[in-house]
This record gives structure tokens, C-alpha cells and sequence, in this order.
């Protein structure tokens, strides 16, 4: 199983090449990230960090004081943005409180510890959490998203129903624990779902993996895929 995760990555890596993912500046940057991309396309993060930015807010003790209206309006780009105002203080409040204001107390940890903190904070599920461990505090997770289970599911590796805990283990059992790899090959996975793999209408045919898919649409002419 091994040797079959890293030839999809391999050939993802050639298709799209190195996707230089998470784009940020800061590990802080990274986490308003994780927090304001939850449901909504990234271009719409992006532009509500750079309003941030602009305002100069993107610390954590600058987003804690910020009035939460004004606030509000700076992340509109990203939705639900009174939910994601509050969720972005919930964050900041355990760095400043618990912290001291310095985001690399909390990042330091060990996975587990870290992890339980994060999940513990309104509004951080398991995603987001991976996604901090693994983008801002650079250790090794997997991170798991819609995609993942997409592109998976159809290669007939994971059931229509599969959890969260179980797809990450699988690639945390069978992969290497190398950060730049979890980091590329889930910036991989992403480009394939969001490009090609899609959930309606897929581009099979462009497919850089398509000769391992149990599951692909068929083209006109073409034998047709099992389907599962």
C-alpha cells in the first residue's frame, strides 16, 4: 500500500507540480487562515487576511482587541463572518491568556497535547486542527479533507462512509512521517479534487491517476469503469 500512495503522488507531483502550500508569511498567518478558508473557496480567505493586513490586525493580541464588528466586516469575504470573527478571538484568547501572547508556547507542544487544545477551541474541528499542526506548527499530520475522501473513495480505497479518524490513520500507517510530504502530497490532493476530480462533471479523461480509478465517468467511445 505503500508503494501505491507514493506512485498517486508521484504522478500528481509531475501533473501539477510543487503546489507551494500554505500560503502564508507568518505560522500565525496560517492559522487565520485555516480558521477563515472553513467552508468557503480560499480566494475569499485571502481576502480577508489582506484586509487584516491592511488594517494592520494580524497578530494575536491586535485580533482579541479588535472591536468585533469592525472586525466582522474585515472577514465578510471569507462568510460567516460574525461566526468566524468570534472564532478567530476564541484562538487568539488561548495564545494571549494561556500564552502570553506568544503563538510558539502553543505551537511547540507535541501533537496529541496540541491537538486536544485546539479541538478544544469553539469552532476548530479536526480539518482545521491538522491543518495548524501541520502548516503553522510544521508536524507531521495528515490532514484529511472533502477532497481526500473523494479522490480515495473512487480509487476504491475508502468506503462512501468513512470517518475522519480512519482515513488519517490509514496515511499515517502507510506513509512515511515526513512534513514536506503530508504538506505536498495534501496540497496534491487538493489540486487534483478541485481541478479535475471533481465531485460533479469530473475531467476524467485528464486525469493523472486514471489508470488506478475504480470509479472514473466514462467518455464517449470509451469502455466504462466499474463503478463501486
Amino acid at each position: 500500500m505503500r508503494e501505491f500512495l507514493l506512485a498517486v503522488y508521484e504522478r500528481l507531483f509531475a501533473h501539477f507540480g510543487p503546489r507551494h502550500w500554505w500560503p502564508a508569511e507568518t505560522p500565525f498567518e496560517v492559522i487565520v487562515g485555516a480558521i477563515l478558508t472553513q467552508n468557503v473557496a480560499w480566494k475569499g480567505a485571502a481576502q480577508a487576511i489582506a484586509n487584516l493586513k491592511e488594517k494592520g490586525w494580524l497578530a494575536p493580541r491586535a485580533l482579541l482587541e479588535a472591536p468585533e464588528e469592525e472586525l466582522a466586516a474585515l472577514v465578510r469575504p471569507a462568510r460567516y463572518h460574525r461566526q468566524k470573527a468570534q472564532r478567530l478571538k476564541d484562538f487568539c484568547r488561548v495564545v494571549v491568556e494561556e500564552c502570553g501572547g506568544d503563538l510558539e508556547v502553543l505551537l511547540k507542544q507535541d501533537v496529541a497535547p496540541l491537538r486536544q487544545r485546539l479541538l478544544s477551541v469553539r469552532g476548530i474541528g479536526p480539518e482545521t486542527a491538522d491543518s495548524i499542526i501541520l502548516y503553522a506548527a510544521e508536524k507531521p499530520v495528515f490532514v484529511i479533507d472533502a477532497y481526500t475522501h473523494r479522490i480515495f473513495h473512487r480509487l476504491g480505497i475508502f468506503p462512501a462512509r468513512a470517518r475522519y479518524a480512519e482515513m488519517q490513520a490509514f496515511f499515517m500507517r502507510h506513509l512515511p512521517p515526513d512534513v514536506k510530504l503530508f504538506n505536498e502530497y495534501h496540497a496534491q490532493l487538493d489540486a487534483l479534487g478541485h481541478h479535475l476530480c471533481r465531485k460533479r462533471a469530473p475531467r476524467c479523461g485528464e486525469c493523472p491517476v486514471l489508470s488506478f480509478c475504480k470509479n472514473a465517468a466514462p467518455s464517449p467511445g470509451e469502455p466504462y469503469w466499474g463503478r463501486m
